[in-house]
């Protein structure tokens, strides 16, 4: 017998990679997260962290470690090049926000103390150890190390602290706001030969100070060409060059002895935040605002781009999946669409739609792309564009692509401008496979029918005209839905649905609801194709039967979001209340949920899509059928995440204790939600013996201690577990249990794991 399987869900793609300065290793091979520097592919992750890992900083003292803190206490000394976690320094009482290491100490910085902590590293040779000699060094600081000192800033203030001397001397600029200028520093950076520092202002202004050991006979010279902020500054390792970055997305090359030379790298593309440079000085690289990290052969030419998902001011296009990449789709750069893959987590490329040179200033007025859709073969691409100046009416643009097939990309082949005459609220392609359909729904009153000119040949070069343009009562439609064989179009006007047949432009019939505008339109598919459901924006959720033009049922839930799946009858429905989202599936023909989850995740789902599996699952649960074809990806402010089924047993279970659960638990009491959404943790142990490349392993003697200390269960875990073990001791005399990440039935009977227990 195989346990249950249960729904969990899993972030499935758009880290931030710019979140912290990159890191180039001694070979120049590989930056962390893990990727190669030379094919822009991923390689792998270090595993361990259970929350946001904050800093990385290669070991001084072995080029092939890496330590990294996060906010769940700890520091992490690997071997990155194998993934191989080499020593666990616990820090309980501080959460670092970053790292700097020299040969006997972790500085880290503690946002919730406003200090940087100078944590002295033990000699043992247990992998968990706790930090037990802590000492303040500065306080409100952003910190850069030099040889003998660490220089940290903070609003109009740089503070130098002195190892030797146990010292610091602090140096203020006055606000300068007269001349409208904004001394406030943005940034430092520390010389590795020689007593300078080098920081970065508000007003685009590098400063250099000298001589600063003597608080009262320090100097500095100014260097500038940066129009705004100065985000980043980085010196080459032998201190030749100065490297700069800021919103002009320009990496600036400064000669260090020849202040007024200087070396630009133009158009990378978005706003520069980090710079890092290998150890050999022979990469830089450059973190940017659009979750990109570049990787510069010596300033001189763009050798490889690492491109995350790009989160912009917003997703206004919702998640669209491409037919033909099965990509996920959806807004990207200023004035772009991303083609994102779920599978890799990486960005397949962008496609220019406006068609304009961006200006990064705040202000301006700028076409955004607002909606995009495909046709069902994934031969037409279209898009809408809108422009709103002050005391202007609104510009709006309607592009229509067709997919090339040598260039593997779309084309634009028809400009409409001013398709309506205010903004557009829905826009879908007919599935109907006779014809090629566009329509769109407007606040201007109006539904409009787009007919490609020459539809009976599709590889034919014609041209988009308006075909039909319908209303209802001078209502102004919300939203609209075909059905899934094109032959219906349902169109809902405020608190008026309205059915019409696209082949005659006759309107059939209008259904009633309860009071409230319609805000989310969606036809039933498959075994279902005769129901229409809606959510309103009075709490309900209706489902009309078109066979008889009556209402089947409603039900009161204040849906945010309506998603069908293509390729069943199922449905996904998600209501936000309470500062969380829940989630329910279910078949419009059936009155009970297949699936239900409250809280699914903090805040407010914004969009969601089912996306095809590449490979069917055979899973016969009623809970889980329901991803046996697609899984459900949906979008929240914070990340990208996807419902997916695994079997969760008490085997499992019992593997994946964490070690930190007195961690865990003061999460849960401060956020109910931690205990909903964090999943089992595997064993070190265990992920070591699997992971580890053969020929690096030690000897298993060395193994087998740390191997059984990782199966032990505290007294503590065990009381916790008891009515969990009742449960598996009641049900099941032997027990078949499924190893979901090993692919391969284990067989235990209930004796075995009683004598384990």
């Amino acid at each position: 017998m195989v346990e249950h399987a249960e729904i969990r869900m899993v972030h499935r793609g758009g880290s931030k990679i710019n979140f912290r300065e990159p890191v180039i290793t001694n070979d120049s091979r590989y930056s962390v997260n893990v990727y190669s520097t030379s094919t822009e592919e991923y390689v792998h992750d270090l595993q361990g962290h259970t929350d946001l890992v904050t800093g990385v900083v290669l070991n001084p003292s072995n080029h092939l470690q890496v330590y990294s803190c996060s906010a769940d206490g700890t520091v992490r000394l690997w071997d990155f090049t194998d993934a191989i976690l080499i020593k666990v320094l616990l820090q309980q009482h501080s959460l670092p926000k970053s790292v700097l290491i020299t040969a006997s100490f972790v500085f880290l910085v503690v946002p919730m103390l406003f200090q940087l902590v100078a944590v002295h590293l033990p000699h043992s040779g247990d992998q968990e150890v706790e930090a037990r000699e802590l000492s303040a060094v500065l306080c409100d600081v952003s910190p850069h190390a030099g040889g003998e000192y660490i220089a940290s800033v903070k609003g109009l203030q740089l503070e130098v602290f002195f190892f030797k001397k146990q010292k610091s001397y602090r140096f203020s600029l006055k606000s300068g706001m007269k001349k409208g200028a904004k001394n406030a520093f943005t940034c430092v950076s520390c010389h590795p030969k020689e007593d300078c520092i080098a920081t970065g202002h508000e007003d685009g202004k590098i400063r250099m100070w000298r001589n600063f050991n003597q608080k009262k006979e320090y100097t500095y010279s100014t260097l500038h060409w940066h129009h705004g902020a100065v985000n980043t500054l980085c010196f080459t390792p032998e201190g030749t060059n100065l490297l700069s970055g800021g919103i002009e997305s320009v990496l600036v090359h400064w000669h260090y002895t020849q202040e007024n030379q200087k070396d630009f790298l133009p158009r990378l593309g978005a706003a520069i935040t980090h710079i890092a440079v290998s150890p050999d000085g022979s990469l830089f690289s450059t973190s940017h605002s659009d979750n990109k990290i570049t990787i510069i052969q010596s300033c001189v030419k763009v050798s490889a781009v690492i491109q995350g998902l790009v989160k912009g001011d917003g997703v206004w296009t919702n998640l669209i999946i491409d037919p033909r990449s099965k990509a996920l789709v959806l807004n990207g750069k200023p004035g772009h669409l991303q083609f994102y893959s779920l599978h890799r987590d990486k960005q397949l490329y962008n496609l220019e739609i406006v068609q304009q040179e961006y200006i990064h200033e705040e202000g301006l007025d700028q076409f955004e792309v607002v909606n995009a859709a495909f046709d069902a073969r994934g031969n037409w691409l279209a898009t809408v564009e809108e422009r709103r100046k002050k005391g202007a009416e609104l510009e709006i643009t309607l592009k229509l692509w067709a997919y090339d097939e040598l260039t593997q990309s779309f084309v634009l082949n028809t400009t409409v401008t001013a398709p309506h005459e205010d903004q557009i609220t829905a826009m879908f392609f007919s599935p109907s496979p006779e014809t090629t359909m566009l329509v769109t729904t407007s606040l201007d009153g109006h539904f409009k029918a787009w007919l490609l000119a020459d539809h009976s040949d599709a590889n034919a070069e014609g041209f988009w005209a308006c075909d039909f343009v319908g209303g209802y009562h001078l209502l102004k439609p919300g939203c609209c839905s075909f059905s899934a064989d094109g032959s219906l179009l349902s169109v809902g006007f405020q608190e008026v649905v309205t059915v019409w047949s696209p082949a005659s432009w006759e309107l059939l019939t209008t259904l009633s609801q309860p009071p409230g505008a319609i805000r989310d339109l969606c036809f039933g598919r498959l075994s279902c194709s005769k129901y229409l459901l809606g959510a309103s924006t009075k709490n309900q959720l209706c489902c009309w039967n078109l066979l008889t033009c009556s209402l089947e049922w409603s039900t009161p839930m204040d849906v945010s979001l309506l998603q069908a799946d293509p390729l069943s009858e199922n449905m996904a429905a998600f209501c936000s209340q309470s500062g969380s989202s829940d989630l329910f599936v279910f078949k419009p023909s059936e009155p009970r949920p297949l699936y239900s989850q409250k809280a699914l995740c903090t805040g407010k789902v914004q969009h969601a899509v089912f996306a095809p599996r590449d490979q069917m699952l055979e899973s016969c649960e009623e809970r889980t059928q329901w991803l046996n074809r697609s899984q459900l990806y949906f979008f929240t402010q914070h990340m990208l995440m996807v419902d997916d089924s695994v079997a969760v047993t008490p085997f499992y279970l019992l593997l994946g204790k964490h070690r930190g659960q007195q961690l865990e638990k003061q999460e849960a009491l401060t956020n109910p939600m931690a205990e909903r959404t964090q999943l089992p943790q595997g064993s070190i142990a265990i992920k070591e013996l699997l992971h580890t490349p053969a020929h690096v392993l030690p000897s298993a003697s060395f193994l087998c201690a740390m191997f059984v200390r990782s199966l032990l269960i505290s007294s503590s875990s065990a009381r916790q577990d008891n009515d969990l073990w009742h449960t598996v001791k009641k049900t099941h005399k032997k027990t078949e249990y499924v190893d979901i990440e090993l692919n391969r039935f284990i067989y235990i009977p209930l004796k075995t794991m009683e004598r384990s227990k």
